[in-house]
């Protein structure tokens, strides 16, 4: 009989030990769900720490598609309108973890493999460090590659005649 007191004493400990332990490593990791409740992040949220962490590359141009580019363009024309942070993201947001899609133009002359290798560790760092959330993976893709001299093609040509 004293060895299986024994035993429920020390499987008592071990149980008690081991959830004071997951309490405490959860405290400290800022887990999103604790017993005194639990936080929610919303899509947005990420998405647009997502884009902000995703432009703060250098070698990044712009975020989004063709048709997204056009859009934002016409919306900064607008006065008192204010361009979308989370433009050509896309992310998916689950209890603990996060997915996220970006849709980068890159810079003429720039590495895309070690641009996307910078974009993803920096979108990783900043919602991990941001939300607390475990990102599991981060899809780019590059849609476009920006040349400066496109940029002087819009600009109207100087009367010839003054």
């Amino acid at each position: 009989m004293t060895g299986t007191t024994t035993e429920k004493s020390t499987d008592k400990t071990t149980v008690s030990t081991r959830g004071q332990s997951d309490r405490n490593g959860a405290a400290k990791d800022g887990a999103l769900v604790t017993e005194q409740g639990s936080t929610t992040i919303a899509d947005l949220v990420v998405q647009k720490i997502a884009g902000l962490a995703a432009r703060e590359v250098r070698g990044v141009h712009a975020l989004g598609g063709g048709a997204a580019r056009a859009f934002g363009a016409i919306r900064d024309r607008i006065p008192g309108a204010s361009a979308s942070v989370g433009q050509g993201v896309s992310v998916e947001v689950g209890e603990t973890q996060a997915a996220v899609d970006l849709e980068l133009v890159v810079e003429y002359g720039v590495g895309i493999a070690e641009l996307a290798q910078a974009v993803r560790r920096n979108v990783i760092t900043a919602i991990e460090q941001m939300t607390g959330l475990e990102v599991v993976e981060v899809n780019i893709n590059v849609n476009d590659v920006y040349i400066p001299e496109d940029d002087d093609e819009d600009q109207p040509a100087a009367n010839r005649v003054q």
